[in-house]
């Protein structure tokens, strides 16, 4: 695989761990970018690369994510995120969880794992049978913990009523149309909060059946991935996998908002920029979804119970309106008022 020192995406990592067991068929790649506020918390990801490279790039990308995310919510955490490198057929065993909760252990609580991506709650528990430096676990009698997933959900749908109110003039969402790309777990959860407020749902997914189904819960249209993020809408929200803005796709938006769950949405920092430039307000997304890593900091520091978990993630739209005023005085776009704000609070302004 290769080192990750001369990638753009490396932004002086604290640490980057390879781990290969050829046992249970282990590859996986463990990202610390930052531990100035506390230990690095991120999920693990499970996923098929094509390359190796784009397995180190994307724990790179959403390690630093994660350090950005962690201090926009005022959490006492750094940032640090870890991908299990599927083979083509996903083959996901009991071993291969507890070798890599295994791995998670030798770092000593410097790093702090969760679900993302191809991991679930069940998941979790084979993990913490290997390290306690793990969350995202079942209640177990208490009222957070469990699915960050819901949590990440509502931390989105505020936020999209806190852009919808600032560019349109708009309290709740009824009438309005937000073409929503994805229909996974957080997108469903979005869907559900929008449509109850009277949102019109436009709804793509690579997976059809899945689109189908969520179009068909919430009286949504289903569209094809390909014209997701052109449609004529009020919000578009990327609730997939990042990287989906980019030059050609900025140049086809036709909404003046652009809200969502998905990490790393900007393909690049110029993307940002082309965003402004068209007008279109952009939620810097690991603003917008902290949600879920809100919930699994309380579960893991045992420092609240829901009402805080709730109180935490009422907070997002607030942080949110505090960029687009930034962003008004002084010009920048948002996604870059965004980043200088973390940066500053991650001690590497």
């Amino acid at each position: 695989m290769t080192t990750p020192w001369g990638l753009p995406d490396f932004d002086e990592h604290e640490d980057v761990h390879f781990i290969t067991n050829d046992e249970c068929g282990l590859r996986a790649v463990i990202a610390v970018h930052s531990t100035h506020l506390g230990p690095a918390a991120g999920g693990c990801r499970f996923w098929h690369y094509a390359e190796d490279e784009e397995a180190l790039v994307d724990a790179l990308r959403l390690s630093r994510g994660m350090s950005y995310k962690n201090a926009m919510a005022g959490l006492p955490l750094g940032g640090g995120k870890s991908v299990i490198v599927a083979n083509e057929e996903r083959a996901k065993t009991p071993d291969m969880l507890h070798a890599f909760g295994k791995a998670v252990d030798h770092l000593g609580g410097r790093y702090v794992t969760a679900e993302d991506v191809g991991m679930t709650v069940a998941d979790m528990i084979e993990i913490s049978r290997s390290t306690k430096f793990v969350a995202g676990l079942p209640n177990s009698g208490s009222d957070v913990g469990g699915d960050p997933g819901p949590h990440t959900a509502l931390g989105i749908f505020l936020g999209i009523k806190a852009a919808v109110k600032r560019a349109l003039g708009k309290d709740k969402l009824d009438g309005l149309h937000i073409a929503l790309q994805g229909a996974g777990s957080v997108a469903t959860g979005v869907a559900l909060h929008a449509s109850a407020e009277g949102a019109r749902l436009s709804i793509a997914d690579i997976d059809q059946a899945k689109a189908k189904k969520l179009a068909t819960a919430t009286a949504g249209t289903l569209v094809s991935a390909d014209e997701i993020l052109s449609l004529d809408a009020d919000v578009v929200s990327p609730c997939a996998l990042g990287a989906i803005l980019n030059e050609t796709s900025i140049a086809q938006l036709n909404a003046p908002i652009v809200a969502g769950a998905a990490n790393n949405q900007l393909a690049t920092e110029e993307d940002g920029e082309r965003l402004h430039k068209r007008g279109i307000l952009y939620a810097p997304d690991y603003v917008i979804n902290a949600g879920g890593i809100i919930n699994v900091c309380t579960e893991y520091l045992a420092d609240g119970d829901a009402s805080l978990v709730r109180k935490r993630i009422e907070g997002i739209p607030v942080r949110l309106e505090e960029i687009w005023v930034e962003s008004e005085q002084t010009g920048r776009n948002p996604a870059a008022v965004a980043d200088a704000m973390a940066q500053r609070l991650i001690g590497r302004a």
